[in-house]
């Protein structure tokens, strides 16, 4: 089990892979609406267990007016765990860019699309908070264009139309700032990069992983035509990428982990299950692909507080399996919540 925050004076921010995402557009809603779904169930059960007072999601379906997520937050308040703020935008997931960028002679395949999706907003970003999002002062940048991130990997095979057009972000770059109950404003820097792999020689997928994250390092340091994010911030979110194991140009988020406005925290879990093949530490993995003949289990998933902020404590739900709420997890998702307990400033 996890710990709660420590007091009234400690904020929990966390971010999960909740696996909330399907096959086609309004599937999400019907298996949340339904009560019936195992997976939904664990993850609510999940939530509940972490008790975070901000959390965001990765890999949830978007749906114009948020009806998926608020169904799925009204359920949450219903089992006593209350977010009363929400916020999601469109991702790039899905969004048609009329290329036909995986070469396979059609258009409109998932691989077309700005970001891989099936269907637009398929496996977005969303957050659920129990203080007020400033929503009228979020900064979207995942307008943002590839080409124009200083030192950018581009595959030398990029047509220059496509040069022209592509996004950077697989899914979204987003500031979000909250409120805290003193008024003062905590931004959150979230993202969801693209997974570096299924690809060609090309490594499309690898280089632009590496910039998605290699992004919030240009912002940092000034080196975007944005202002740099102001104090206090929390950059959070899925990097689809271990700074040591599995595939993948690991420069990016080596350089994200030890940049001088971030604090290198490592948050970590109870199990701690070694495997030969790797070489990182056990217990900062935080998502299993062990089945299907994958890399095994991988960190990948992030919180991590600018250096002004007060850590209280840290770590990743995923305990022992004798643990029952390992089962819960298993059935809920790969991917294991990451949390950091801050002072509140």
């Amino acid at each position: 089990m996890v710990a709660g925050p420590a007091c009234a004076d400690t904020l929990r921010v966390a971010t999960y892979n909740a696996d909330l995402t399907r096959n086609g557009p309004g599937l999400l809603l019907r298996d949340i609406r339904s009560g019936q779904d195992p997976q939904i169930a664990a993850v609510q059960q999940v939530i509940t267990t972490l008790d975070a007072d901000i959390l965001v999601l990765t890999a949830v379906d978007y749906d114009l007016n948020l009806v998926a997520l608020n169904t799925f937050a009204d359920q949450l308040a219903s089992a006593g765990v209350a977010y009363p703020h929400r916020f999601a935008l469109r991702p790039n997931t899905g969004m048609p860019t009329g290329f036909d960028i995986d070469g396979n002679g059609y258009l409109g395949d998932a691989r077309d699309a700005m970001g891989f999706g099936m269907f637009n907003g398929q496996a977005g970003i969303a957050i659920l908070s129990r203080l007020p999002i400033d929503s009228g002062q979020v900064r979207d940048f995942s307008d943002f264009l590839w080409r124009d991130l200083p030192g950018a990997l581009l595959p030398a095979a990029m047509p220059p139309e496509q040069r022209d057009h592509q996004r950077l972000s697989t899914t979204a770059h987003w500031e979000v700032p909250v409120t805290l109950p003193g008024g003062t404003t905590l931004r959150l820097l979230t993202w969801y990069a693209t997974p570096p792999i299924f690809d060609g020689p090309e490594d499309r997928n690898g280089k632009r992983n590496h910039d998605e994250t290699a992004f919030w390092a240009r912002l940092m340091d000034g080196a975007l035509p944005y202002p740099a994010p102001a104090k206090p911030f929390v950059v959070i979110g899925d990097a689809n990428l271990d700074p040591v194991d599995g595939d993948g140009l690991t420069d990016g988020i080596q350089a994200l982990l030890h940049h001088p406005m971030l604090q290198e925290v490592n948050p970590r879990a109870t199990h701690a299950q070694d495997d030969p093949a790797q070489h990182g530490d056990p217990a900062l993995d935080t998502a299993d692909y062990t089945t299907d003949a994958g890399p095994g289990a991988l960190r990948v998933d992030y919180a991590l507080p600018d250096a002004t902020l007060d850590i209280v404590a840290s770590g990743t739900l995923w305990p022992p399996d004798s643990d029952p709420l390992a089962q819960t997890l298993q059935t809920a998702s790969r991917h294991r919540p990451v949390w950091v307990d801050l002072a509140v400033p």
